[in-house]
């Protein structure tokens, strides 16, 4: 479908039980200083009951490949290429009316930002039903006394009067499990978390964080959740994807990719993290440099600019050859294994005991 250029070791194979499937995404905005690559060949599998973490900094294409997922993106400044496909059904080259059946119904959103996600001229509860009242066709009566039961579900005290309260009388966390309930009312087979702890306190993150889990249990509902916390998606996640300059670098389960990495990009986030009961005295180590514009992005390794261990595979290959990204547990990055395993365990450990 795609009428860019595919690049292989890129595409891994659908699972029997992937209830998403993306493949070879990409995503292309026109701006007035040019064309921005915002997903460049991004391919991943979703499964049922399951909970896909996205990681990497601001700029690398998290929030808008699920944007697109959504197919929340403007048709008129955006290009997208490639499969993304939900139970079967392709949605790259869905209709609008399509979308509009799938979105809060099958799959839906917990935006960063409650505060801005709701409207300030409506009350919490006409905003949670409204998306039950468009996709079952209840009535107002019965899409109000829904909301009242997904308030109470998400842990809103006194749920019958707080329906008819506005958002700025709500806390940020009674705010962000508003935003849950109103994602959860449709008992979505998708559910997309971007950011959804963020600018909360410690204490709220934790209860949101358990509430999401106790609802996955529930509805059994597969989740991709974006964040840049890696204690959070040690805690919450199955599998992990690290994105950076809009493509995948490293992909595993969780426990894999947090404890034994394999790309540079994922060492620079293990190390410049703070861990418990680590060495108070050791500096965390920043990623050198700043990411790439995805106006210009580099040739070869997105990561190569940045990386202090091109030295180590030698000659232009990192400037001049894009690594690939094999099906499975693997890592887009020209060091051999053997390589990678000895930078591991002799630098990059000692950083993170």
């Amino acid at each position: 479908m795609s009428t860019l250029a595919k690049t292989e070791g890129e595409r891994p194979t659908t699972g029997p039980q992937a209830f998403l499937s993306v493949r070879d995404l990409r995503v292309q905005f026109s701006t007035e200083d040019g064309i921005v690559k915002a997903v460049d060949g991004l391919s991943f599998d979703v499964e049922r009951g399951k909970t896909l973490g996205i990681v990497g900094e601001s700029g690398s294409g998290k929030s808008v490949t699920n944007l697109t997922v959504l197919g929340l993106h403007n048709p008129m400044t955006t290009t997208v290429d490639g499969e993304i496909v939900l139970e079967g059904q392709e949605l790259v080259t869905a209709t609008e009316k399509e979308m509009e059946k799938l979105r809060g119904n099958k799959v839906a959103m917990i935006f960063q930002d409650p505060l801005t996600a709701l409207s300030p001229y409506y009350t919490v509860g006409r905003q949670i039903a409204e998306p039950f009242m468009k996709h079952t066709g209840a009535s107002k009566k019965a899409a109000k006394n829904r909301a009242i039961e997904m308030l109470a579900k998400v842990g809103i005290p006194q749920p019958e009067r707080r329906v008819d309260d506005y958002p700025h009388q709500f806390s940020g966390g009674m705010r962000q499990r508003a935003m849950i309930a109103m994602a959860l009312i449709c008992d979505p087979d998708l559910l997309i978390a971007d950011e959804p702890t963020t600018a909360l306190d410690v204490t709220v993150q934790a209860q949101i964080l358990d509430l999401l889990k106790d609802l996955q249990r529930e509805f059994g509902s597969a989740i991709i959740f974006i964040t840049h916390d890696l204690g959070v998606i040690a805690d919450m996640a199955d599998d992990l994807l690290v994105m950076y300059s809009g493509r995948a670098v490293e992909r595993g389960s969780v426990d894999e990719v947090l404890h034994r990495p394999r790309h540079p990009y994922t060492w620079g986030l293990l190390s410049s993290m703070p861990r418990l009961g680590g060495d108070t005295s050791q500096a965390l180590t920043p990623i050198a440099g700043s990411p790439p514009s995805l106006l210009n992005p580099p040739s070869g390794c997105p990561f190569h600019p940045r990386c202090a261990f091109t030295g180590e595979v030698g000659g232009e290959r990192c400037v001049t050859e894009r690594p690939s990204l094999p099906q499975g547990r693997a890592a887009a990055c020209h060091l051999t294994a053997e390589q990678k395993q000895s930078i591991f365990v002799d630098q990059i450990q000692p950083r993170l005991r």
